[in-house]
């Protein structure tokens, strides 16, 4: 076997990825290159060609260097200009598209997420800017499509935030009352589908069943704990309820292990990355780590071409 070329790098056969950071930087290694794909991807497949909103036909668009370093095409027929740029994510923003890109990049190679203090790092940026980049591509490009979950639908809640400070030992009352004082995610995944979470005022009342009827779809099969709140779904929904009161957590096919399992990934993956999220943000966190599990089964450059599908719309 001849030996590797280390001037030109190629991913081994062996690796579990199908897309390296060289692939990334060989498809997109200048700023100039980014804004053609941005360029292409929204306006002009070829690009030459594009629909003019002043001439209201296609027309040829041009390029010109301009000392201010515009991002934009040329109508050649009235002199309107396009700027791909615009409307989307990287609008008004001085950082460079080759940097966003990256960034892109390493949110869908990662996990567990990356934090913006490791973004600043590996990009060289300011800190308020890295985290900006990451709570755009969170907030705007990680959204929910609302879609409500069906099939078999597990359905289970947890709360977030640090444990009690100090040696003593909480009574049942003390631990029940400072769990009630944390913040409350509700989960909700189709078995081998979907999954939802959502921040819930509160774990009992209302605003548990409202989040359920809002993102479960009413021909759904609930599985669900036995705990109370779930109590006035059952006659809305159909489905069974494992008695986790009882001591018992698998009858057969009735379980809540699949969302239990998310839960226990979200709690790892944002203690060891993030250390601390703050309620504000929360929920932009949340849909991060929803994107990415609902895109479990993509390679990672499908996962990284359908966020910058995403940015250029």
């Amino acid at each position: 076997m001849p030996p590797a070329n280390r001037h030109e790098p190629q991913r081994a056969k062996s690796s579990d990825s199908d897309y390296s950071v060289t692939e990334f930087l060989a498809e997109f290694p200048d700023d100039a290159t980014c804004l053609e794909h941005l360029w292409r991807s929204r306006y002009s497949e070829d690009g030459e060609h594009a629909e003019c909103p002043k001439c209201e036909k296609t027309r040829v668009f041009k390029k010109y260097d301009t000392k201010q370093g515009r991002q934009s095409w040329t109508c050649t027929g009235c002199g309107h200009h396009i700027h791909p740029t615009a409307g989307t994510i990287f609008h008004k923003s001085s950082t460079s598209l080759r940097l966003w890109y990256h960034a892109i990049y390493l949110m869908t190679s990662t996990r567990c997420g990356i934090s913006a203090k490791q973004l600043e790092r590996e990009l060289g940026v300011h800190y308020k800017t890295a985290w900006r980049m990451f709570n755009k591509i969170r907030s705007e490009l990680m959204a929910d499509d609302d879609q409500p979950l069906e099939g078999d639908v597990e359905v289970d809640e947890t709360s977030w935030g640090g444990k009690p400070r100090g040696l003593k030992k909480l009574s049942p009352r003390e631990a029940s009352a400072f769990r009630e004082a944390k913040t409350t995610i509700l989960g909700m995944v189709e078995r081998d589908g979907r999954l939802r979470l959502r921040i819930i005022p509160s774990r009992r009342g209302e605003g548990l069943s409202r989040a359920v009827r809002t993102h479960v779809n009413p021909d759904a099969f609930l599985l669900t704990d036995d705990w109370i709140a779930y109590k006035p779904l059952r006659k809305e929904y159909a489905g069974a309820v494992i008695n986790h009161s009882e001591g018992q957590y698998v009858d057969a096919w009735c379980h809540t292990n699949t969302i239990e399992g998310a839960f226990g990934n979200l709690k790892t993956g944002m203690r060891g990355t993030y250390k601390h999220v703050s309620d504000k943000y929360l929920q932009s966190y949340l849909d991060e780590y929803v994107w990415r599990y609902n895109h479990r089964n993509d390679r990672k450059k499908a996962m990284f071409h359908k966020l910058l599908a995403e940015a250029a719309k």
